[in-house]
């Protein structure tokens, strides 16, 4: 599929494994078309949520090939490709492309801390040699790293950096990211659940989400009343999603994701050390939340049907 820009709701899947640390291929596919029939506008595949540091390069890439081979063509697949090493994520980026990926996800270069003209030349590197669109991941809390708005405007006039993954916390360097790159073909995207709103709201186009595993309708349906300029009810959902939200972060992502995964039946909850199992207590509260946002979907359904029915009541009187 063709990307003309990052607009909307991009679940960070999980990788599901068998309890032998293999990869669940089955569920791997049937989560991407769960999440495709939920009308999301794209599946980000190996990012951080997918565990993709411990996976091997051809994991990796049967992964991506995994997710295409189910739902490319219906919707765009944007593929974790980054590393530390510029040869290694170029290597991984054009094996991505290979394997019908619509587009690239690009962590910044972490543990080696490289200094801001070492990152532009890195994404330029890929960007040169790879024809997708590709979106810069800053994410300073796993990679140590800030890439200032300085540098990410400078990354924007590339015409195949479409995107900035802004999960740094700072609204303000968000804002003026947004604010240097309106006249470019470039669009911010929130990597933290619980700001996404506000990204939204000061000019954000989209979300990389990992409460989108969970919860994509509600997702989905706050994002594009967001920008559709509906806040009220935006802000709604985000208030209904706001605990869910706080929980998937109180231990490492993607353990309390994945504990979420297990307990709707959406996937295995086994995760390769070094992560491991979420905290019992942690699980109990996070499978209390899902029970609460599961009952709130039924009664949403409900009330909904009831007003469908006295519609036709009403016409029924009216005839």
């Amino acid at each position: 599929m063709t990307i003309d820009e990052f607009r909307g709701v991009y679940p960070a899947m999980c990788t599901p494994f068998n309890d032998d640390d293999s990869i669940d291929f089955e569920s791997l596919r049937a989560d991407a078309r769960r999440l495709a029939d939920a009308g999301v506008d794209g599946l980000v595949p190996v990012g951080s949520t997918g565990e993709s540091a411990t996976l091997t390069h051809d994991e990796h890439i049967e992964v991506v090939d995994c997710v295409v081979s189910e739902v490319g063509g219906e919707v765009p697949i944007i593929a974790g490709s980054g590393s530390n090493n510029t040869r290694e994520a170029l290597e991984l980026s054009r094996r991505s492309a290979e394997a019908g990926a619509d587009g690239l996800l690009l962590i910044s270069p972490y543990y080696n801390r490289p200094e801001p003209a070492g990152y532009i030349e890195h994404y330029r590197t890929i960007a040169d040699a790879v024809d997708l669109p590709q979106i810069v991941y800053n994410v300073p809390s796993r990679t140590g790293r800030n890439i200032l708005p300085d540098t990410a405007v400078e990354l924007a006039s590339h015409p195949n950096i479409l995107g900035y993954k802004a999960a740094s916390g700072d609204l303000n360097q968000i804002s003026e990211v947004i604010e240097r790159t309106r006249d470019e073909d470039f669009q911010v995207l929130s990597g933290d659940d619980g700001l996404t709103l506000p990204v939204l709201s000061i000019g954000g186009t989209g979300t990389i989400s990992v409460a989108a595993n969970v919860e994509p309708e509600r997702t989905v349906e706050m994002v594009h009343a967001a920008l559709d300029g509906d806040f009220s009810r935006a802000r709604e959902i985000h208030h209904t999603l706001g605990p869910l939200c706080r929980q998937l972060f109180v231990e490492s992502n993607p353990i309390p994701v994945k504990e979420a995964m297990e307990i709707r039946g959406y996937g295995p909850g086994h995760l390769r050390l070094p992560l491991t199992r979420m905290r019992e207590d942690n699980a109990a509260e996070l499978e209390r939340i899902l029970a609460e946002l599961a009952g709130g979907a039924d009664a949403e359904a409900n009330a909904s049907t009831r007003d469908e029915e006295d519609e036709v009541v009403a016409a029924d009187a009216d005839r």
